[in-house]
Parts: structure tokens; sequence; C-alpha cells
């Protein structure tokens, strides 16, 4: 009997063994998404899946899924640290969310919640007017996008980028780096950035393209966010709103033909080599702003005076 019972043991130590390898090695550091895959393949170059939803579960943590060819790969949940990569070779990946969000960003339900990061590239998410969000940031440690275009998201809150972290105490801070990417045609706030507290919460948009959303161009409320070498035109609310909380410097970009150019409502705002043009209103200001000097603002139907410059050094 003991004999028995001594081989029954061995054999379920086996199978968990085999088991927990097999898993093991369906977590490939990089994956693979194609037009003609399939979700049930493994995701390799030669058999790859069909979707983003399908390849994330197949991916390990902190690895990559890429695209072998354009097309459209559906909408995703990232709940760990991955690279999401359009492959901008092979044409761009797509994802169209007609009635939901494109991408969802959310580790809360971890052990470890806001410690992922997150990095999605060389993507056209594509809310086709009545998307929600486009990109959906709940939960992480840093979000980068870059590359991407963001556009038709008219339902709902209609985002093209919404943030809405819960601030952790961390080091470094939470973060979202937006860099290349076009943001257009969107129902509310192009993007969104709503951070619980005023601490430990940085943002950094560098040559964004934000036009004709039906909202504001780049909200803020809490956090720090910096805007660089970008356009922020033709939106019908604030190109650039401030809100309370929040620390925004805006460095040699254009904010033309908003409704409203810049609008610091009770944030502290930093102008410098900014263009300010054919807004409805230029600059509004019931917060704390300062200008270095070297901004244009001009033809605007208002609001064409910024506050006395602090000069440079």
């Amino acid at each position: 009997m003991n004999k028995f019972r001594f081989t029954i043991n061995t054999l379920a130590v086996a199978a968990f063994v085999l088991a927990v390898a097999s898993f093991a090695q369906a977590q490939a550091t990089r994956t693979w998404v194609s037009g003609v895959g399939d979700d049930v393949n493994p995701c390799s170059r030669t058999a790859p899946c069909k979707t983003f939803a399908g390849a994330i579960s197949k991916t390990a943590a902190g690895g990559e899924i890429d695209c072998l060819d354009p097309g459209g790969f559906g909408t995703v949940t990232i709940t760990k640290s991955i690279t999401i990569d359009g492959t901008k070779g092979a044409g761009f990946g797509s994802i169209l969310a007609s009635g939901t969000n494109g991408v969802n960003v959310n580790d809360s339900a971890t052990a470890t919640p806001n410690t992922i990061n997150v990095y999605l590239k060389n993507l056209s998410i594509n809310g086709a007017t009545t998307g929600l969000v486009g990109i959906n940031i709940s939960s992480a440690r840093q979000v980068w996008v870059e590359d991407c275009q963001i556009f038709g998201f008219r339902g709902g809150n209609g985002n093209a980028i919404r943030d809405t972290r819960t601030n952790a105490a961390s080091n470094p801070p939470m973060g979202l780096w937006v860099y290349d990417t076009k943001m257009v045609n969107n129902l509310g706030s192009a993007v969104f950035i709503s951070a619980s507290t005023t601490t430990n919460y940085r943002s950094y948009f560098n040559n964004v393209r934000v036009f004709g959303n039906s909202s504001h161009g780049i909200e803020v409320t809490n956090g720090a966010a910096q805007i660089r070498n970008s356009d922020i035109s033709s939106n019908l609310g604030n190109g650039v709103r401030i809100n309370s909380g929040a620390q925004v410097n805006v460095i040699s970009t254009s904010v033309n033909g908003n409704g409203t150019g810049v609008n610091n409502v009770n944030g502290v705002c930093n102008l410098a080599d900014v263009t300010i043009m054919n807004n409805s209103t230029g600059f509004a200001n019931t917060g704390t702003s300062a200008s270095f000097g070297n901004n244009n603002v001009r033809d605007n139907g208002g609001g064409n005076t910024l506050p006395p410059s602090v000069g440079q050094q």
C-alpha cells in the first residue's frame, strides 16, 4: 500500500511539474499577430495569432507582441508589463473599438498595483464614432504611447487618452509619455488627465498633433505635464486646459484656432516660445502663470495679453 501511495504521489508531482513547464513554455517573450492568424496558434512567427487579446495570454510579463502585417487585431486589456508594437515597417497594426475602449491598462487587481510598464507603438486606434476611450489608463506605473493615431472616439467620455490613475508614493513617479502621435475627431478632451493628488504623477507630450476635437485638446487636473514641439489646433474647447492642482509647461508649441488657446483655471502655467493665434480667446488665466518673454500671441478674438515676462537667463 505504501509503495502504491508513493507511486501515486510521484506521478502527481510529475504531472504538476509538467503542467508548470508547459505553462511557462506557453508564455513566450515575443509573440506575433497577423491578419491571417488564428488565436488557437502558439503566436509564433510561423504560426501567429489573430488578435492582441489572444496573443497577450501567451506572452510573458515584460514581453512583446509584434504585427507581421497590417490588420485589425481587436481591443485588448493589459494587466502586466508588455510592449505592443504595430511594427511600422509592416504597416500600422489597427484596433477598431466601436462602442468600447481600444486599450485598457489596469493592474489594479494584481498583488502589486501601479507597477506595470506598458509600451504602445505604431498603432492605429479607431473609435468608429461610437468608441468610448482610445487608451484608458486606470492603474500602471509607466505608460509610453509612440507613433500612434487615435481618432473617432465619440461615444461615452470620447477621449483619445484618458488617465485617471490613483497616485501612490513611488520613485520614479507615475508617468505618461506620448511621442509622435496624432489625436483627432474625438468627442471629449483628446487627452484627459485627472490624477488623484498633485504629487507623484508626470506626463510628457512631444511632437503630438491634436486637431479637430469637439472639446479640449489636452486637459490636466493635478500632477505635472510638459508639452513640447507640438501643434494643438482647431479644437472647439480649450487647446490646453490647466485645472486646479496641475502644473503645465508649454514649450515651442503652436496653439491655434481653438475656442480658447490656453486656459489656466486655478493651476500653474509656464509658457516659453509658444505661438497662440487665431483662437476665439488666446489666453485666459485665473491661476498662476508665467511667460518667458519669447511667445507670439496675436490675432485672437481676445486674450492677447500674457502675464509680465519673468525674463530668461
